[in-house]
């Protein structure tokens, strides 16, 4: 492999609990009952992190987590 290329796959950073300054995070603005955390809870408990491990390749720029972007 050459110098600077790599086989390691690369997510941009993810995190439903970032804390903003205002409103001080995204779980404030999402209601206890909406649909999206129904949705985000599902997502979270079908583990198919072993799907996108196995049909994507590594390198290349840091990419968008393919667990959020089911999300949205």
């Amino acid at each position: 492999m050459s110098r600077g290329v790599s086989n390691k796959i690369t997510y941009k950073p993810y995190s439903q609990n970032e804390q903003w300054l205002l409103p001080p995070s995204l779980d404030e603005l999402v209601p206890e009952n909406h649909f999206a955390r129904i949705v985000s809870k599902t997502v979270d408990e079908l583990r198919i992190e072993e799907v996108f491990a196995n049909n994507t390749k590594g390198g290349g720029a840091s990419r968008y987590n393919p667990i959020m972007l089911l999300k949205v």
